[in-house]
C-alpha cells in the first residue's frame, strides 16, 4: 500500500497527461504532492523526507514549467531528484556510523557489517543511473515516450533493482537470534 501511496503523484500526473496534456498534468502533480505530504502528516504527525524533497522539487520545477510554459523543467525533475538521492547515499558512507541503507533497513534485516556499504553504494549508483536514463529519454524521445518512461520505465527499473537486491541479500542474511521465552513451571511441576 505504501508503494502506491508513494506513486500517487506520478500516477495522477500520468492520467492527467493522457487526458489534458503536460501543463495540466504538472499542476495536478504539484497538488498531488502537497496532498501526499499533508495526508502523511495528518496520519503520522511527521513527514517523510523523500516526500518533502519531492514536493519541493516538483513545486520548483513544476512551477517553472507552468510559469514559463516550458515542459523541459518538469522533465528535469526526475534526474535532479535521483542525483540528489545518489549524492546523499554516497555521502552517508563517509558521514556517521551507518549508511542510509543501514539506517533504513537495519531494524528489519541483519547483515554482515561489510555488506551495508556495498548495498548503499549500489543504491547510490542506481539513483545516478536513473537520473541519466531520464536525461537520455527526455533528450532523445518525445514527451509521450518520456511520460511513459517516467511511470513504467522508472518503476520497472526500480522493481528489477529491488529483485536483484533481494537475490543478493539472500546470500548474506544472518539469522536473528530468537529470544526464548522463560520456561515458567507450573506449580504442580515444581514439587
Amino acid at each position: 500500500m505504501k508503494f502506491l501511496f508513494d506513486l500517487f503523484p506520478i500516477i495522477l500526473f500520468f492520467i492527467a497527461y493522457k487526458i489534458y496534456g503536460i501543463f495540466t498534468a504538472t499542476a495536478v502533480a504539484i497538488v498531488a504532492s502537497f496532498l501526499q505530504v499533508g495526508i502523511y502528516w495528518l496520519k503520522h504527525r511527521t513527514v517523510e523526507k523523500t516526500h518533502l524533497v519531492t514536493l519541493v522539487l516538483i513545486a520548483v520545477f513544476g512551477g517553472l514549467t507552468l510559469v514559463l510554459q516550458d515542459e523541459t523543467f518538469i522533465k528535469w525533475k526526475p534526474s535532479v531528484i535521483n542525483w540528489l538521492f545518489g549524492i546523499v547515499f554516497i555521502g552517508s558512507q563517509f558521514i556517521g556510523n551507518k549508511t542510509i541503507v543501514e539506517r533504513m533497513m537495519g531494524g528489519n534485516i541483519s547483515l554482515p557489517h561489510v555488506v551495508w556499504p556495498k548495498l548503499n553504494l549500489a543504491w547510490s549508483l542506481f539513483f545516478i543511473f536513473l537520473g541519466f536514463a531520464n536525461l537520455y529519454v527526455m533528450s532523445y524521445y518525445d514527451t509521450d515516450t518520456w511520460v511513459n518512461f517516467k511511470l513504467f520505465g522508472m518503476t520497472g527499473l526500480t522493481l528489477t533493482f529491488l529483485l536483484a537486491q533481494g537475490i543478493y541479500l539472500t546470500r548474506h542474511l544472518q539469522e536473528v537470534p530468537v529470544t526464548e521465552s522463560k520456561n515458567i513451571s507450573r506449580p504442580e511441576e515444581s514439587e
